[in-house]
């Protein structure tokens, strides 16, 4: 399973790319206007860090307008991934621009139905929402269950990006489920590392290697 950082920050970037569990970066719109910088700009640098993916999304929402941009956030690297949203006008950009040779992320999807059109239009990602659909009451993970046995059924090359990940058992879930990555804001990440037993274990090795007066390197 990969995993992508949600974040235009790129001192986050560049710290959680260091441990070497960095397989891409996801951004949208919200993240570039809370990181304070062009678009461009932020998107070169990142690209520069990570050598994956690196989403950037669309704003247009007519199939000239994403197409414009969409061309233009490409060009940027060549391991930009433009992001489009899940509607008609998304889905005839992200046929042209795969056609072309472009990766495509196509976001915002909350239905096994709108999964299947964006696999048969050649989304090189499909970002369900699965921390968006358990605000409003519905298991997300459901739908990533879904999504992952059609696309066994049809061999379909698009790859199930976990998107909108609250927490590591969503991360675990989507393992389990097959999901090819799981995009994670940075505090999640961390949170993946974190557990009280290796804590209290690695506590304990400590103090009873201290007692031994030894040290590993020769002095």
């Amino acid at each position: 399973m990969k995993f992508f950082i949600d974040t235009a920050d790129v001192t986050e970037i560049r710290d959680i790319n260091e441990t070497g569990m960095v397989d891409g970066v996801t951004t949208n719109p919200s993240l570039i206007a809370k990181s304070g910088a062009k678009i461009a700009d932020v998107i070169a640098e990142i690209c520069d860090i990570v050598d994956g993916p690196v989403s950037a999304e669309v704003t247009a929402t007519d199939y000239a307008g994403m197409m414009k941009e969409g061309q233009y956030l490409a060009a940027i690297a060549n391991n930009v991934a433009v992001k489009v949203p899940l509607t008609v006008d998304g889905l005839r950009t992200c046929k042209a621009l795969t056609g072309a040779g472009t990766m495509v992320n196509v976001t915002l999807c909350f239905s096994s139905a709108q999964a299947l059109l964006a696999a048969k239009a050649g989304a090189t990602f499909i970002s369900p929402f699965v921390g968006r659909l358990d605000d409003i009451g519905q298991d997300g993970m459901e739908l990533i269950g879904d999504i992952c046995d059609i696309y066994a059924a049809y061999d379909f090359a698009t790859e199930v990006l976990v998107a909108s990940v609250r927490s590591p058992l969503h991360v675990v879930r989507a393992a389990h489920m097959g999901a090819d990555v799981a995009t994670l804001p940075p505090a999640t990440l961390r949170q993946l590392y974190n557990h009280p037993l290796t804590d209290k274990g690695l506590k304990a090795f400590l103090d009873d290697w201290e007692k031994t007066g030894q040290s590993i390197l020769p002095q």
